[in-house]
C-alpha cells in the first residue's frame, strides 16, 4: 500500500500491535506529513502537570478556582518532551501561529498561555509537551504494517471527548468496536 495523500489535518488511532509501546491506545492529531516526514500530536495521553502547573512554571499566575486551570496538559508525544504546543480552535493571531486550517492553528509562543491566565483564550485548545516524528517514508511503512488506521478530523473528538474516551470514539467513528481488533495484520 502506498500512501500518496498527505495525513495532515487527520487523525492516527493506534492499533493493537502498538500494545506494550509508548503509543498504545494513543490518538494521534497530524500537524504535518510531507516529502520530508511527519509531524503529529498525541491528544489523549494526559501528563502529571495542570494547566495551572504548567503556568506557575513560565511564572504566569492565573485564577487557581477557574476550571480551565484544572485541565490536564497532555504528552504530545516522545520527542522534545519539554516543547509545548497549542492546538485551538479559532487559529486567531498569537506571535507564533500556524494556521493549519483557516479554523484551527498550533501556537509555540507564551502569549496563548498569557491569554490563558487572563480567560481571553478560545474555548477550544489542548496544551501538549513533546511530539510524535517519523522520518520519510516511516509512517506510510507502519500504516502498511497495521499500526494505525486514519481517520478525518473531527473537533468534537479533539476538543469535547473525554481524554480518557477518545481512542475509543475514534475507533466508533469508523465504525470499529475495540474488543473486535486484532494485533495481526489480514494477509492472504
Amino acid at each position: 500500500m502506498n500512501i500518496s495523500h498527505s495525513l495532515q489535518h487527520q487523525f492516527l488511532i493506534a492499533m493493537p500491535s502498538l500494545n506494550d509501546s509508548w503509543f498504545e491506545k494513543t490518538v494521534i492529531y497530524m500537524v504535518d506529513d510531507n516529502e520530508k516526514g511527519s509531524t503529529g500530536l498525541v491528544i489523549n495521553k494526559p501528563h502529571n502537570l495542570t494547566l495551572l502547573q504548567l503556568l506557575e512554571h513560565f511564572h504566569i499566575y492565573g485564577n487557581q478556582n477557574s476550571p480551565m486551570m484544572k485541565r490536564a496538559v497532555l504528552m504530545g508525544g516522545p520527542v522534545d518532551m519539554e516543547r509545548g504546543f497549542i492546538l485551538h480552535q479559532p487559529a486567531g493571531q498569537w506571535q507564533n501561529t500556524v494556521a493549519i486550517t483557516p479554523k484551527l492553528g498550533l501556537t509555540v509562543s507564551e502569549d496563548f498561555l498569557e491569554a490563558i491566565k487572563l480567560d481571553t483564550a478560545p474555548k477550544d485548545f489542548i496544551v501538549c509537551l513533546g511530539s510524535a516524528n517519523w522520518n520519510k517514508g516511516q509512517l506510510a511503512n507502519e500504516i502498511k504494517n497495521n499500526s494505525w488506521l486514519t481517520a478525518p478530523f473531527n473537533a468534537s473528538l479533539m476538543f469535547e471527548t473525554p481524554i480518557e474516551q477518545r481512542w475509543k470514539a475514534a475507533l466508533g467513528m469508523l465504525g470499529i468496536q475495540p474488543e473486535f481488533l486484532s494485533a495481526e495484520a489480514g494477509h492472504a
